[in-house]
C-alpha cells in the first residue's frame, strides 16, 4: 500500500488539532489532520459554544430583573424552545461544512476516519466505508484527540442509559425531571441552565460543590441553585442506578435517599480518548494520558522519549482540561515544530515562546453558573500544597461602586493571593454575576509576574467593577 507524505499529522480536528496545524502551516510545513467525526471538535458541537448557548438567554434575563426599570420592562418568561434553536445554530446543527472549509482554506489537508499509529512517524486511517489509507510525517505525529465523559462503576449506571455531556449539550428538549451526578464545571453548569429551562433539578456530588475553587465561591453558588430551586445531595455517594420500565431513572444514594429523575446526567470526570491509536506501538498502555515534557513531546513513565517524533496538546495529556489552554499549547507546538524543521532555535524554558508555562501557573477559567466564577492561578489551598509562603487577602465586590451600579442587591467576593517571597500575586478568584470581564487583567498580572508595589500604578476606572483590584491592594497594605 502506498503511503501519502506530510510533514506533519495530527490526529484529531478539534480547536487544538486546528491551531497546531495552522501554525505548521504558517510556518512553511505540509500538514494533515485526521478526524473521525466532525471538524470542530468538543467545544464546537457539545461542550463550549452549545452549553454557553443554553446559558446565556437565562443569565441576561436575571440581569434584566436586577434593575428596576428592567425589570419593570420584562412581562414574559424564558422560552425554552427559543433558546434550544439558538444553541442549535451555535453548534451550527452539528453539520461541519464551515470549519472543514476554513481547514481548506487554511492550506491544511483532512484526512476523514479514523487514525492509529501503526510504526514511527506513520498513522494508518480508517474510512467509514472500511478503506485503509497510510499517511507518513517527514516530522512529527501530534496526538490531539481530547477527553471523553467518564462513567463511574456504579452498579447499573451503564445499563440506565444516562447522558453524558454531549447529551446534556445536545438534547432536543428538557427533562421534566433532571438528575446530575457529580458538582463539578459540567454539572454545576448544566444544573444552572436546566434548572432556568424548567427542569426540577437535583445535583448529586461525593464531594462538595465545585471542589476545586475557593469556598467562598462555591458556597455562594450553592446557596443561589437551592434558591432556584435545585435540590443538592453533596458530600454523599450513589450506591446503585436503574431505569425501570417506565423510563423513571431511580438513583440510590448512600444515606438511604432515591431519587427519582426523566434523565440521569453523569458528569464524574474526564478520559484521554487514546484507547485506539496504537499507543502499544511506541511502548505506551491505550487509554492512559499521555505524558508530555516541556515540548510537549510525549514520554513514557521514566520520562525517556517515546519517540521524538511523537507530541501530545491539550486534553489528552492531561496538563490543563480547557480549550483556551489547549489552543495555547497547539500554538507553542505548532511554532516549535515548524522551528525545528527550519533548524531554528526553539525555546521551551519558562515563559519562552515555545512553552506552555501558563498550564502549571497562570490558567484562567470561567464557571458559567449563577453567579459565574472566574479564577486563574493558585486557590489558597493549591498554594499551600505547593509550599508557597502566601498572604491571602479577600474583599466584598458588592462593596465595590461598580457592582452596586451593575445590579440592585449585587452579591459577590474577590480575592488575591501573593507570594510574599517574590511580592507578586499568584492566585485570583472571583465569584457574582457577570465577572468573567474581571478575570483578564488578573491572568495578565499573574503571568507577567507584576510586582504588587507595580500593581498600585494600574489604575481602574471608576466607577467599574474593576476597582475590585484597588481594594484588594488597600486590603494588603502598601509597602512602606
Amino acid at each position: 500500500m502506498s503511503a501519502t507524505t506530510f510533514d506533519v499529522v495530527v490526529i484529531g480536528a478539534g480547536p487544538v488539532g486546528e491551531n497546531v496545524a495552522d501554525r505548521a502551516v504558517q510556518g512553511g510545513l505540509t500538514v494533515a489532520v485526521v478526524e473521525s467525526e466532525l471538524v470542530g471538535g468538543e467545544c464546537s458541537y457539545w461542550a463550549c459554544m452549545p452549553t454557553k448557548a443554553l446559558l446565556r438567554d437565562a443569565a441576561a434575563l436575571r440581569a434584566a430583573r436586577s434593575l428596576p426599570g428592567s425589570g419593570a420592562a420584562v412581562t414574559g418568561e424564558l422560552d425554552p424552545a427559543a433558546v434550544l434553536r439558538r444553541r442549535d445554530a451555535f453548534a451550527e446543527h452539528w453539520q461541519d461544512d464551515g470549519q472543514a472549509g476554513w481547514l481548506q482554506g487554511a492550506g491544511i489537508a483532512l484526512v476523514r476516519g479514523h487514525g492509529r499509529i501503526s510504526a514511527p512517524r506513520t498513522v494508518t486511517v480508517t474510512g467509514t466505508d472500511g478503506r485503509t489509507s497510510v499517511i507518513e510525517a517527514r516530522h512529527a505525529v501530534v496526538v490531539a484527540t481530547g477527553s471523553s465523559a467518564r462513567l463511574p462503576g456504579i452498579p447499573g449506571l451503564a445499563d440506565a442509559d444516562p447522558w453524558t455531556s454531549r447529551e446534556a449539550a445536545s438534547s432536543p428538549s428538557v427533562p421534566g425531571r433532571l438528575a446530575i451526578l457529580g458538582a463539578g464545571v459540567v454539572g454545576t453548569e448544566m444544573a444552572t441552565a436546566y434548572a432556568a429551562l424548567g427542569a426540577e433539578v437535583t445535583l448529586i456530588a461525593r464531594g462538595g460543590l465545585l471542589p476545586a475553587v475557593e469556598p467562598f465561591a462555591s458556597d455562594l453558588v450553592a446557596e443561589s441553585l437551592k434558591a432556584r430551586g435545585v435540590t443538592l445531595h453533596l458530600h454523599v455517594g450513589t450506591d446503585a442506578v436503574r431505569r425501570d420500565r417506565a423510563g423513571t431513572v431511580q438513583v440510590g444514594l448512600t444515606d438511604g435517599t432515591t431519587v427519582e429523575a426523566d434523565e440521569l446526567l453523569v458528569a464524574t470526570g474526564r478520559a484521554p480518548r487514546t484507547s485506539d491509536l496504537g499507543l502499544e506501538t511506541v511502548g505506551l498502555t491505550p487509554g492512559s494520558w499521555l505524558r508530555v515534557d516541556d515540548a510537549l513531546r510525549v514520554v513514557r513513565d521514566d520520562g525517556t522519549p517515546a519517540g521524538d517524533w511523537l507530541y501530545a496538546a491539550g486534553d489528552v495529556n492531561g496538563r490543563a482540561l480547557q480549550t483556551h489552554q489547549g489552543k495555547y499549547q497547539a500554538r507553542a507546538l505548532g511554532d516549535a515544530l515548524a522551528a525545528r524543521a527550519a533548524g531554528g532555535p526553539v525555546d521551551t524554558t519558562p515563559w519562552g515562546r515555545h512553552a506552555a508555562t501558563a498550564d502549571e501557573r497562570a490558567t484562567p477559567q470561567v464557571v458559567f453558573s449563577d453567579p459565574e466564577v472566574a479564577s486563574v492561578g493558585y486557590t489558597a489551598a493549591a498554594a499551600a500544597a505547593a509550599g508557597l509562603r502566601v498572604r491571602v487577602v479577600e474583599h466584598d465586590l458588592g462593596a465595590v461602586a461598580g457592582a452596586s451600579l451593575h445590579a440592585d442587591g449585587y452579591t459577590g467576593r474577590a480575592s488575591m493571593i501573593v507570594d510574599q517571597d517574590r511580592k507578586v500575586v499568584v492566585g485570583f478568584t472571583v465569584v457574582g454575576p457577570d465577572v468573567a470581564k474581571l478575570l483578564h487583567a488578573a491572568t495578565v498580572a499573574i503571568a507577567a509576574e507584576v510586582p504588587v508595589d507595580r500593581l498600585w500604578h494600574a489604575v481602574p476606572a471608576y466607577p467599574t467593577m474593576s476597582e475590585i483590584w484597588l481594594r484588594l491592594l488597600e486590603t494588603y497594605g502598601r509597602a512602606a
